[in-house]
């Protein structure tokens, strides 16, 4: 009997290398057999990285099941990413059975050269079976066993149109052949079906030269991962494999080596290259903290490169939790991951191949009843079947959005989805939080304003106590002054933190609480004696709390605390970059309106425009962002604190500072690792540059299908020529969709 209150079982993904696959087709038929799979939820299948992803019902099986359906489609599952990811020894790696083709086929082709010279022969009808026979069923045998495949699982797909056609080419030559009268001199297709086969692997290596190109990013993520570390043992420093670390770990870190895994410096000075991570060229200079759980100063990420320093660390994360890991795991996710716009290419897939038998079939018998030869007639069917290889359309999708979200990983910007990187072009309006995305988010307490009778350092002490286990900018603030000048606090008890208001505790037999002006009014306290100093200071763009004591009698005001932040480098340049886009910006902040307004004209944004909202409480961030919606606009929120991810998660795009916290890194749809605000209209660009180039490969891929059957059908193409464009097709839109290689950031922000 089913306990009822047992958790429902979450479903899990399964990730399988394919080998195998040619084309849009391959992918349809893949995805059916996985989906038929019992317990297979959902089940996608990439032809650019030849992987697939599927959910399903936890079971202790369904692996061998999911392997067994891709055998019993005609496929060969593997470990995903073992092909692609393996470097090979020489960029001619794979090529020898192209050469050998070419070797066997060129000699069919040199009495057609002759003609153009005047010269008129032929080889004999036996030296070209001899040649073309090895190319047609031993390097050509893979498309007979794909199309069998195909033709079991009642579809289509591009090794059954390449082996139909090839043979009837070779078939028909050698019929022609057979029954020629003796001595005489006929004309045989021998160098087409030959020509056709080596001409599609030619221009399957080539894609596979530039697949390889297009996972380089992946590649070069993998290869930062060390495999030994200089573990602190017993007896003295010993080498032990990375992968045998636990935390808690010290580690010995020596100039120029690269840091094994995530955590902490502990003793030792140095400087780190971060730019594997973060996309920033400039070293950054670590050193040992007080805190160094909250010390960014202190924190050291697996893969970046250590500088002059031999330093000591302590391991914080280890294996699949390093940030390097999740940095690799979301680029693959989103390599892996299909655009909503490969939807419509599925369905045209599905039904292309079929189409292109009937087309052929009709080409066959048009021609011959038409009065034609049934050579004739048999040509350009051959030739119809040949350049209506679908290839290109299976990689026009995938390759574009492996190239875009590789190379904006180099560069610091994480985009976790496929869907995120059609849908961010789109946006309209973006949302920024004030404090961590627009400003630093490391406020000073500058000033001390206690009630009379109350001194500056009794004032410090009591906030620093109450805001000791706080991690709120504001709190980090006062117990930094507090450490600064010296001062002891005592540890409170009973704390509680009201969000977007302040936080409450005791300290000894006393209870205070610090907060906003507004909570306080909202609690009845009477701020008269100061309001007008608060007012003032908040004009000038500070932050004022208010520290208050509860006692029997009510509430007692004891002092305003005034705090001031700095825009961040880059803040101004990246909101007047977005502008220039034509791109509302919109800055949402907790302060006061006078306070928000200040800053807001310091980062150009115009009040009087709505370009700021002010006093917005954490729960209430979301709220803004659906009204941004309304009307059909596309908003991306970009945050970095805890309570902006519920907006983060409602906006179209969420955006979050890689300098934030792992929550809204989680809930956002695009992460920018160097927390740089001139990198959100660089995420923009390069949306756009991937969906223009998504657009451009699809035009191809179906501008070669479209022009080049009806020309084949209508006799203009001949099967040789027709192989040639099919290969080229590939080729072109894999060639187009490696220019966003170049693309550099800094471009994207410069202004127009």
């Amino acid at each position: 009997m089913n306990n009822p209150t047992s958790a429902p079982i979450e479903p899990a993904s399964v990730d399988l290398g394919i080998d195998g696959m040619t084309c849009a087709s391959c992918v349809a038929r893949v995805e059916r057999a996985l989906r038929r799979v019992p317990g297979v939820q959902e089940a996608t299948v990439n032809l650019a990285t030849e992987s697939a992803r599927i959910v399903i019902a936890p079971g202790e099986d369904m692996p061998t099941r999911l392997r067994r359906a891709v055998r019993d489609a005609g496929y060969e599952p593997r470990a995903v990413n073992t092909s692609l990811l393996a470097e090979p020894n020489t960029p001619w790696a794979g090529f020898a059975p192209v050469a050998m083709g070419l070797a066997l086929s060129l000699p069919l082709m040199l009495p057609m050269v002759a003609e153009l010279f005047g010269w008129h022969w032929m080889l004999p009808a036996w030296l070209q079976f001899a040649l073309a026979t090895p190319v047609q069923f031993i390097l050509g045998r893979h498309f007979y066993r794909a199309g069998w495949h195909s033709v079991r699982a009642l579809s289509g797909n591009m090794d059954l149109l390449v082996s139909i056609g090839t043979t009837a080419g070779w078939a028909l030559s050698v019929w022609l052949w057979m029954t020629a009268a003796r001595g005489a001199v006929v004309h045989l297709y021998f160098e087409g079906s030959a020509w056709v086969i080596t001409l599609v692997m030619l221009g399957k290596w080539l894609e596979l030269r530039a697949k390889r190109q297009t996972t380089s990013a992946i590649r070069a993520l993998y290869a930062l991962r060390p495999i030994e570390a200089h573990l602190i043992g017993p007896d003295g420093e010993i080498d032990v494999p990375v992968a045998d670390l636990l935390l808690g770990d010290r580690l010995v870190i020596r100039p120029g080596e690269r840091i094994p895994v995530d955590g902490v410096l502990v003793e030792g000075y140095t400087q780190v290259d971060e730019s594997m991570l973060t996309g920033e060229p400039l070293p950054v200079d670590k050193y040992p903290s007080a805190e160094p759980a909250s010390a960014a100063h202190a924190m050291l990420t697996g893969g970046s490169i250590n500088g002059d320093g031999r330093v000591v660390m302590l391991v914080r994360a280890v294996g699949s939790e390093t940030v390097l890991a999740r940095i690799i795991r979301l680029v693959e996710d989103a390599q892996a991951a299909k655009a909503p716009i490969q939807r419509l290419v599925d369905k045209v897939s599905a039904i292309f191949v079929p189409i292109v038998l009937l087309i052929g079939l009709l080409t066959l018998f048009g021609w011959w009843l038409s009065g034609h030869s049934f050579e004739q007639a048999l040509l350009n069917t051959v030739a119809v079947l040949v350049i209506a290889c679908p290839c290109a359309l299976g990689l026009a999708t995938p390759v574009a959005i492996m190239a875009g979200t590789g190379v904006a990983a180099q560069h610091g910007i994480l985009i976790k989805n496929a869907q995120a990187l059609e849908l961010a072009h789109k946006v309209d309006i973006i949302a920024f939080d004030k404090t961590g995305t627009l400003t630093l988010g490391h406020p000073r307490l500058t000033s001390i304003l206690p009630a009379q009778g109350i001194t500056e350092s009794a004032i410090l002490k009591i906030a620093a106590g109450l805001q000791s286990g706080s991690e709120h900018p504001l709190s980090r603030a006062v117990v930094r002054l507090a450490q600064e000048r010296g001062l002891t606090y005592q540890n409170p008890n009973n704390v509680r933190a009201v969000p977007g208001r302040g936080s409450e505790g005791e300290l000894g037999s006393r209870h205070f609480l610090i907060g906003s002006l507004r909570w306080m009014n909202e609690l009845g306290l009477d701020t008269s004696a100061m309001e007008g100093k608060a007012v003032h200071l908040q004009a000038q763009g500070a932050t004022v709390s208010v520290l208050a004591e509860r006692a029997s009698q009510g509430l007692f005001l004891c002092a305003l605390l005034t705090f001031f932040d700095e825009p961040k480098p880059g803040a101004t340049e990246a909101l007047a970059a977005l502008r220039a886009q034509g791109i509302k910006t919109v800055m949402i902040s907790g302060d006061n309106r006078g306070s928000a307004e200040t800053m807001a004209r310091r980062l150009g944004l115009r009040p009087e425009d709505g370009e700021v909202m002010s006093e917005v409480l954490p729960g209430e961030k979301a709220k803004r962002v659906a009204a941004l919606k309304i009307g059909g606009h596309v908003v991306a929120m970009v945050g970095d604190g805890v309570n902006d991810a519920p907006a983060l998660a409602l906006a179209d795009v969420g955006m979050a500072m890689g300098n934030g916290t792992d929550v809204a890194m989680h809930a956002a749809d695009i992460t920018l690792m160097r927390g740089d605000p001139l990198l959100v209209a660089a995420a923009l660009d390069i949306s756009n540059r991937t969906v223009a180039k998504i657009r451009q490969n699809l035009f191809w891929a179906f501008a070669y299908n479209i022009a080049g059957i009806p020309l084949a059908a209508f006799g203009f193409l001949n099967p040789v020529i027709a192989g040639a464009a099919m290969a080229m097709s590939s080729i072109s839109v894999m060639s187009n969709a490696l220019l966003l290689k170049r693309w550099i950031p800094n471009k994207a922000v410069s202004l127009k």
